[in-house]
């Protein structure tokens, strides 16, 4: 039954020990033209986050075939089938009919998260046995917020860059110090292995995900339902970095969005500082406590990400949309696109385009 929602179609184990790449007939991820419906599973457990469930849920489960979203195959499974108790102060368990069979069939399997108290449990044999065979068939493996706890007592995280919630960094990057922990990263991808930070990040994960799989088109469809952006970047910080005593009245969330709404137009922290009405100095520390980075690191990463959006939507050449992401010259985008993203602009577009497009 579940083998006849698959397209056909050809995907390449990842093969160079851990950290090879993936790819699919012609080189590349399945577009949007091939229609690639998936098989996801979502292995749940006691106490599991009812949130990043949802999310999980929500971006690869809901039928969205009237918008022209293939419609995947996905399952919510467990070692043991029965209730399962949710976290999150609902007081309800779920029942979860589906065993851990099906996740051996999967082309995604989703680890979700679990209450804080319950990090620590030792993750099942049968569970570490199922992430160990999807990576070694070629699956992608996604961990959402804590269930990089559980990936990584499978032994499928050495040597990878993982996020996990920024409240647990520390914390695992001391239980595997085998494992690279992205301390401030919405989400991280090495190899097979996608994984996110907490709850919300679950939603850039998930959505980074579809856009490798199914195509640029597909995630921005899925995204614009769910009213999210279509795109944070992985490295963008997370924006709790700690503890806030109180909401600032002065927050620099207005200035943020008038650059945000120019970033064709030339900026310097300067003439940042002046329009916030603050020094220099009081204006790149302020900036860094509310947004966890530099006004320059900030200002070309959303630049980056207008790139991104102009790559993908337009058959703009790449002198304007170097002109309109703010860079100025088709050099400058390269450079810092490639450096960000680990992709030149011509390849990126060659892989995420949602239409015919045209490089220059």
């Amino acid at each position: 039954m579940a083998g006849s929602l698959r397209s056909p179609r050809s995907c390449h184990q990842w093969q160079d020990g851990q950290h090879s790449t993936r790819s699919c007939q012609g080189g590349s991820v399945p577009r949007e033209s091939e229609e690639a419906v998936l098989q996801v599973a979502c292995i749940v457990d006691d106490e599991v986050s009812a949130f990043e469930l949802a999310v999980a849920a929500e971006v690869f489960g809901a039928d969205r075939t009237d918008r022209g979203v293939p419609r995947n195959d996905f399952r919510v499974v467990t070692p043991t089938p029965g209730p399962i108790r949710v976290e999150g102060g609902l007081g309800l368990p779920i029942m979860v009919q589906e065993g851990l069979a099906f996740a051996d069939e999967a082309d995604v399997v989703i680890v979700a998260p679990y209450a804080d108290c319950c990090i620590d449990a030792a993750c099942s044999v049968s569970i570490a046995h199922v992430l160990q065979r999807a990576v070694a068939r070629g699956a992608r493996v996604l961990t959402l917020c804590t269930g990089a706890f559980v990936a990584a007592r499978a032994g499928i995280l050495s040597g990878r860059r993982v996020a996990t919630h920024w409240r647990h960094v520390e914390q695992l990057a001391e239980q595997f110090p085998d494992i690279v922990v992205e301390r401030d990263a919405l989400w991280a991808d090495d190899g097979p292995v996608t994984s996110s930070a907490g709850t919300a990040a679950a939603i850039d994960a998930s959505l980074h995900l579809i856009r490798e799989l199914q195509g640029a088109q597909v995630a921005a469809i899925i995204a614009r339902s769910m009213v999210v952006p279509p795109l944070r970047d992985g490295g963008q910080s997370q924006y709790a970095v700690g503890p806030v005593a109180e909401q600032r009245a002065d927050t620099l969330a207005p200035l943020i969005d008038w650059v945000a709404a120019r970033l064709d137009e030339e900026h310097t922290i300067a003439s940042l500082a002046r329009r916030a009405r603050l020094s220099e100095r009081t204006f790149a520390r302020r900036f860094r406590e509310e947004l966890g980075t530099t006004p320059a690191a900030w200002l070309v990463s959303q630049r980056v990400q207008r790139a991104q959006a102009l790559l993908e939507a337009t058959d703009l050449g790449l002198d304007a949309v170097a002109q309109q992401a703010g860079f100025g010259t088709a050099a400058l985008l390269r450079h810092h696109f490639t450096r960000q993203l680990g992709v030149a602009p011509s390849a990126y577009r060659r892989r995420f385009a949602v239409s015919e497009t045209v490089d220059a």
